[in-house]
């Protein structure tokens, strides 16, 4: 493979599986046709958008297309309750959606609909499509219908997913989503785009510079929005009215034998907040409730108490409780839709997904928990697409259950603005999958920087190093990318930028070859590194891999000769505090010793190129007996770790932690051992110009490539810098 191909395959791009549509339904809106006519084209797509936008007509529509190209079966997954109201919706658009018998499979052509709670008796096997409505069911990762819908679909041709906008900073559930479609695994999505928190390993976060580049992948498979302008259509049609909360607090008794009531501290306290004053919320909401004899309720509730009480203080109410046979559940859910029944009492869990009840424009929570995702659907029930007046939602609280409206305004808040956030980085290449146009590649750049005694190149190592001529340089020095450790930039040509080691090493060949040509026969390349830890959701257990193995492995396979290495000492207090890696706590030690391990050192390992040297390096005063021992001891322990080139002009907002220059300590040795003053030295991984800052300082000549414009251009100033410091010291 050319290396011009190769990088080109890095890019996680998705080909479509689906077909060119014909005419599609009459009733659909401008954006929604064009998002319906992307995902036929597609296949497999992901339509989040927020509640009101059409999300059924848009299914159907898609369902409808897919059975009438393949003439096959495509089965809607939807919630309970939602279900009927699929099927009364899509009379009204003119397509015929039948209801899947309790316990059988279709054989029909057509589109049918039925309850998540009954895909054990579906043939998934004989379907062209499958349609999952309300699809955040697929949130839990280890669910049990998650994994049953994950693994069912994976032969069906044509798959959509379509749900309310999905959490932003919920990963797992977009891995989930992804996973479903088949684009790629949740392991693989958050192995390639994500780290895992130093400070919690349970929470992901985006790479640094993989956050622009993971909203860009999504894009292709996903369309995000809140409104038709998000992806460049009219969305005045879709302005709200306004939204109002009004927070009641009930007066309740001090908790224990306190003298004063305070908020409640663990949980056990807020459960008994909650029920010691359940009699005191529930007659005061009924009070609001009876007062408006006119006006249809809705009510949400956390206990079971609640919502008895609630039933029995409010003539006419019918409460919809998860004991309700379905049955009884669907007829109640949809008699509140048709006007029959003027308060309903249910909670979030049960008909707080994808009822459609703008006819209502009263809410009251009467009780909550801390699920901001329950209580974001559970109002948007009502506050949504085709809602006339404005909604008035009451929240119904103890005194000393602590300032919940607060929370949820702020959950709310920072919702809105990490969902404004992702539709931002997705606008551009969401446009450009919609009109069929091509991916966003990113802008590549080169340009060199070149002064007496050393040359510096903004670009791709690989391709720089190409232009140079053969047995031209005199010596290499670098820290290279530690696989996919850390990600310094979003491009392609970014060697860290990788999905696994295997790709990393295959990349990095590239360059070894390269390396091999212009090294002089019998000179050295010394390189940086570490063996790497393993992880659960990569690699499935928790260990070591031989990072420096492979790396010395491939440059003996492109010819190169095995010289020498020497250990670096670290401190592994040091480590443990960066990393909190288990193996370096001492808790485990505690818990489970045999899951103690040693500090991870650095290592510079130098390869020789073959062949007789035509210029040997030769060392007088220069290197006394004293200082050969030190560079000749297998182990550095002297190394001052924090001698570096002051690396913080060249982190940017994008950089997290990652910012790793070579200590000087170490390049200086190597430089010292391995060049003569005059000698050519070349790093093909410049990073902020370390090892062009001791180079020239210490009378070599140097050039360096480096892909980051920021380091670059620090780069150039560093080195500047060490030419300054040379002149003045030789004045």
């Amino acid at each position: 493979m050319k290396y011009e191909d190769f990088v080109q395959s890095k890019r996680r791009a998705e080909v479509a599986t689906g077909h060119s549509p014909g005419d599609l339904n009459e009733y659909l809106f401008d954006f929604q046709h064009a998002i319906v006519s992307w995902a036929v084209r597609r296949g497999r797509a992901a339509i989040f958008a927020d509640t009101g936008l059409g999300k059924t007509l848009m299914q159907l529509s898609w369902a409808d297309e897919v059975a009438n190209h393949t003439g096959g079966i495509v089965v809607v997954l939807a919630p309970l309750a939602v279900s009927e109201q699929t099927i009364e919706q899509g009379a009204t658009f003119g397509i015929e959606v039948r209801r899947i018998p309790a316990g059988e499979s279709p054989t029909e052509p057509g589109i049918w609909i039925t309850n998540y709670e009954r895909i054990n008796a579906i043939d998934f096997a004989a379907l062209s499509g499958i349609v999952l409505d309300e699809s955040s069911i697929l949130k839990s990762h280890d669910g049990k219908t998650r994994t049953a819908i994950i693994e069912s679909c994976q032969t069906i041709s044509y798959r959509l997913s379509c749900t309310a906008t999905p959490s932003p900073n919920d990963f797992e559930e977009l891995g989930n989503q992804c996973e479903f479609l088949g684009v790629m695994t949740r392991t693989e999505m958050l192995a390639t785009y994500f780290i895992n928190d130093a400070g919690d390993t349970g929470t992901w976060i985006l790479k640094g510079w993989g956050q622009s580049r993971f909203w860009e992948w999504m894009g292709t498979w996903a369309v995000v929005l809140r409104s038709p302008a998000d992806i460049g259509f009219d969305g005045s049609r879709y302005d709200l009215p306004k939204l109002h909360y009004h927070e009641h607090v009930v007066v309740t008794e001090a908790l224990g034998d306190e003298l004063f009531s305070r908020p409640a501290q663990s949980m056990a306290e807020r459960r008994k907040a909650q029920r010691d004053s359940i009699e005191a919320r529930c007659k005061a909401l009924a009070d609001i409730v009876n007062g408006e004899p006119n006006e249809p309720w809705l009510i949400w509730c956390h206990l079971n108490d609640e919502a008895e009480l609630l039933r029995q203080l409010i003539p006419g109410s019918v409460n919809v409780q998860g004991s309700d046979s379905p049955e009884s559940k669907t007829n109640n859910l949809l008699g509140f839709a048709h006007g029959d029944v003027r308060v309903l009492i249910s909670k979030p869990k049960i008909a707080g997904y994808g009822m459609n009840w703008q006819h209502a424009a009263r809410m009251a929570f009467v009780g909550l928990d801390d699920s901001f995702e329950k209580f974001y659907q559970a109002v948007r029930r009502c506050y949504r697409f085709g809602q006339k007046r404005e909604v008035q939602v009451h929240i119904f609280t103890a005194e000393n259950e602590g300032q919940i409206l607060e929370n949820i305004k702020r959950k709310e808040s920072n919702h809105h603005n990490m969902s404004a956030n992702m539709i931002e980085h997705m606008k551009n290449i969401m446009n450009k999958e919609l009109a069929g146009q091509e991916n966003i590649v990113d802008e590549y750049r080169e340009d060199t920087y070149q002064q007496d005694g050393f040359t510096v190149h903004l670009g791709d190592c690989v391709k720089w190093t190409r232009r140079m001529e053969d047995n031209s340089v005199d010596y290499s020095v670098f820290s290279p990318p530690f696989a996919d450790l850390f990600v310094y930039s979003n491009s392609d040509h970014d060697m860290g930028n990788c999905r696994n080691d295997e790709e990393f090493v295959q990349q990095l060949k590239f360059l070894i070859a390269e390396l091999f040509r212009v090294i002089k026969p019998g000179r050295n390349v010394s390189f940086h590194c570490m063996n790497l830890p393993t992880t659960k959701m990569r690699q499935g257990f928790i260990g070591l891999r031989d990072f420096r193995g492979d790396l010395i492995r491939a440059f003996q396979d492109a010819g190169f000769i095995y010289h020498s290495e020497v250990c670096i000492w670290k401190d592994p207090v040091v480590a443990m505090q960066r990393t909190k890696a288990l193996g370096l706590l001492h808790k485990t030690i505690r818990e489970n010793s045999t899951m103690s391990r040693m500090g991870l050192p650095d290592y510079v390992v130098t390869m020789r190129k073959p062949g007789e040297i035509e210029e040997r390096v030769t060392h007088g005063d220069d290197l006394p007996v004293m200082m050969w021992q030190k560079y000749a001891s297998p182990i550095w322990d002297d190394i001052n770790q924090s001698r570096t080139l002051n690396k913080l002009p060249a982190r940017d907002d994008n950089d997290l932690k990652h910012m790793c220059p070579l200590q000087l300590d170490v390049i200086e040795r190597c430089i010292h051992l391995w060049t003569n003053k005059g000698d050519l030295v070349f790093s093909p991984f410049t990073g902020i110009g370390s090892e062009g800052y001791c180079s020239v300082k210490m009378g070599r000549r140097f050039i360096g490539t480096e892909l980051k414009p920021q380091y670059f251009e620090l780069a150039c100033l560093n080195i500047e810098d060490a030419k300054k410091e040379q002149n003045d010291l030789f004045a």
